[in-house]
């Protein structure tokens, strides 16, 4: 929705149930409005109730595989005529809502174990992890039920008019190289100089960055005590500085220099306005993307919170602030005590604190800056682990379902938020469950297989169905499983303990900007997936045995058997991921089509296109075929920005293409390639151009293949030399 149209939809989600008085003849106060009041209640209750008995009536094994089929298949064509169609999604939601309802009815009213201290122990944690995957699924649907699409808003015509604003920096044991760019794209913004004023604040007191801040002229904050990291960085700058608007940026975040006019407008229009919020992109690869081969042809792990669950907080005033590629109204800030400290996630208590103020928050699903992705697998976990404990620390210590100021919405959206971090106990349960009977004879279960695949199938389907209508652009089937496997084992103990004791751990920053020399296996890092990886295994060996011996039930032990191969499958795509691929480039490379042209050694010009470009190299065609020789110097000259041609040595020559190096860069020269590089307002929009829709079978089908070659890596990787220890 545009920028008047998603207030006027917030507005009449309030002011929808008001009576019809402006219709002629109608008296919505008086006998008229009282029948049709009560004829719409008990509608609700006539369709309550026969939804209820759709619910909860018991049906035979073979009467309830035709049921479950049944309602499958129209849902299927629902879903292939109406593809776009969001009440049709709504429409699937509520269907699946009802299926999985039916499905937790049964067990609750006819499979729990009743005797047994084993049975009990297993058969409660599986209900616990049952019960939190459906309240997530509720989340979900909730959150995404009808994402905002909310657009920039003009600024005034006169310029003189607008705001100042800061852009804070923040760094602490971050080289010069991956900080230096983004100082030179925030100097780039497009705002009058005299409104704009760019600071570093360093956290590591380094003399070069104070050099390199006078070099370009921005101003430079040291900071010697360090206390509460980032936050503290950050709060202390505010008491130094006095710019309308505070714009952050991580030190590897480079922003577009249309970043301030597609988000200032906002604030500008709106007085309760405090903190409008952008996405973070990564042109470089997570480990998941590099080390599986993923990048950029399906979406990355952070697309569904920032391509959908982020715009469906937004219908509901709860758009969270990310730390970073955001701008924020100082008074508002100053007014909840700066930027929360008494958490590792200091982001999104900010954003709590303003929404509890009564302030509202926006986010604009426009990629208008630019960053480094982790990696290694090794420091994903860690970033993600301080990110789960932070949420957790949150929910303990100002949670947002307990205390005022917040609407009902923006509760549910913030502990959506929280509680997500939780999945790691109850899915290291569903990774665990099928052992217990397989190895212990522990009955968590009770009721013949057959009738529990009958309800649970459609459940299964129905939410792979729903999900993949309504994340297909950002989140494909199955990938949701091997994301959070892969940080299970590392953030359960994590946010247990912060559920106990809130207050202990501390802010950890995540290297960013790297090379890996020679690919390896990081058997470190994989050890607790191998170990279930090695159960289910041997899960698998045991119930085969079971199924020949008739030592048990064939088809209980057949279905749990059945349970441990799809463990397995996910336990190898996650043990995949640690097996970090060759990266030699330190600078990635940008896809970027630029016009330019080459000034060679001869000193003749000739035109040419950039097919990718980086602060390190380039690769060009040139528009007439030349011979040019490996190691020859010449100059990249980029349309835009005019100023600077780049002196460069080419390193490879095919045809009409040229790879090139650049080496020993003058500042001014490293400007203008972050401008040419980063700085384009649609530098990033066409990242997700042409890339296919989620097919779930498919999907599935490659994470079969990435399981299989991650167990045998995992098994192997012991009698073979090369790997981490």
């Amino acid at each position: 929705m545009g920028d008047q149209k998603s207030r006027v939809s917030r507005s009449s989600i309030g002011t929808a149930s008001a009576g019809r008085s402006d219709v002629p003849g109608v008296d919505t106060a008086g006998s008229t409005g009282f029948v049709g009041g009560l004829v719409k209640l008990l509608a609700l209750v006539l369709c309550g109730a026969c939804g209820w008995l759709v619910i909860a009536t018991p049906l035979a094994t073979d009467v309830q595989l035709m049921f479950g089929a049944g309602v499958y298949v129209c849902a299927q064509l629902l879903n292939r005529v109406r593809k776009r169609d969001r009440f049709i999604s709504l429409i699937l939601m509520g269907v699946s809502l009802a299926v999985s309802t039916r499905y937790l009815v049964f067990r609750l009213g006819t499979t729990l174990p009743e005797s047994g201290t084993l049975n009990l122990v297993f058969g409660g944690l599986l209900l616990m992890a049952e019960l939190y995957a459906f309240a997530m699924l509720l989340f979900g649907y909730f959150q995404s039920a009808w994402p905002l699409n909310r657009k920039p808003v003009s600024l005034p015509t006169d310029s003189s008019a607008w705001p100042t604003v800061d852009v804070f920096v923040p760094t602490y044991n971050e080289s010069l190289e991956v900080v230096g760019p983004t100082v030179l794209a925030a100097r780039a913004l497009d705002w009058p100089p005299d409104k704009l004023r760019v600071y570093i604040l360093d956290d590591g007191c380094r003399s070069e960055f104070r050099e390199f801040a006078e070099q370009v002229g921005v101003e430079y904050f040291e900071r010697v005590e360090s206390t509460h990291a980032k936050a503290g960085n950050i709060n202390k700058a505010l008491a130094r500085t006095e710019g309308d608007f505070i714009a952050i940026f991580d030190c590897d975040h480079l922003p577009a220099r249309t970043f301030l006019q597609a988000t200032v407008g906002w604030l500008v229009s709106d007085p309760k306005m405090a903190m409008v919020q952008t996405p973070h992109h990564f042109y470089s690869p997570d480990p998941f993307e590099r080390n599986l081969g993923t990048f950029r042809s399906q979406p990355n792990e952070g697309e569904l919170f920032y391509g959908l669950i982020q715009r469906g907080n937004d219908l509901w005033n709860a758009a969270f602030f990310c730390g970073s590629c955001a701008i924020i109204r100082r008074t508002m800030l100053l007014e909840v005590g700066g930027i929360a400290v008494e958490t590792v996630t200091e982001d999104a208590h900010t954003a709590l604190r303003l929404h509890r103020r009564g302030y509202d928050t926006a986010y604009i699903d426009l990629p208008q800056a630019a960053g480094l992705a982790t990696e290694k697998l090794a420091i994903h976990v860690g970033q993600r682990q301080r990110w789960a404990r932070g949420m957790v620390q949150i929910f303990r210590l100002d949670n947002p379902l307990l205390g005022r100021g917040l609407s009902l919405g923006q509760r549910l959206c913030y502990a959506a938020g929280m509680m997500h971090f939780l999945h790691a106990v109850p899915r290291i349960i569903f990774l665990t469950a099928p052992l217990s009977y397989l190895f212990f004879d522990a009955q968590i279960i009770v009721g013949a297989p057959g009738l529990v695949l009958a309800y649970a199938l459609p459940h299964l389907l129905h939410c792979t169905l729903t999900n993949s209508r309504i994340q297909g652009r950002f989140r494909f089937s199955f990938w949701s499983e091997v994301y959070e496997i892969a940080l299970a084992p590392y953030i359960a103990l994590p946010t247990t303990l912060a559920l106990i004791a809130p207050k202990i751990g501390s802010f950890n920053v995540t290297a960013k900007g790297g090379r890996i020399e020679s690919g390896y296996f990081d058997r470190k890092i994989a050890l607790p997936h191998s170990i279930l990886a090695v159960l289910n295994l041997a899960g698998v060996a045991v119930g085969v045995t079971q199924m020949v011996t008739g030592a048990r039930h064939a088809d209980v032990s057949a279905f749990n058997v059945g349970w441990c191969v799809y463990n397995l499958l996910m336990l190898g795509a996650a043990i995949s991921v640690a097996r970090e691929s060759k990266q030699v480039r330190e600078v990635p490379r940008v896809n970027a089509t630029l016009p330019a042209a080459v000034r060679l050694p001869s000193g003749h010009q000739v035109r040419a296109t950039t097919s990718d470009l980086s602060l390190s190299g380039a690769m060009v065609s040139l528009a007439q075929p030349r011979a040019v020789e490996i190691g020859s110097k010449l100059h990249l000259c980029l349309v835009e920005p005019l100023a600077h041609a780049i002196p460069a040595t080419v390193v490879g020559a095919t045809g009409n293409s040229l790879r090139l190096h650049f080496e020993a860069l003058t500042t001014d020269a490293n400007a203008a390639l972050v401008e040419a590089v980063f700085s384009r307002g649609d530098a990033w929009l066409g990242w997700t151009k042409g890339r296919k829709r989620d097919r779930p079978v498919l999907e599935f089908l490659k994470i079969v293949g990435h399981g299989v070659r991650g167990v045998w890596t995992a098994l192997s990787a012991p009698f073979r030399g090369g790997v981490a220890s």
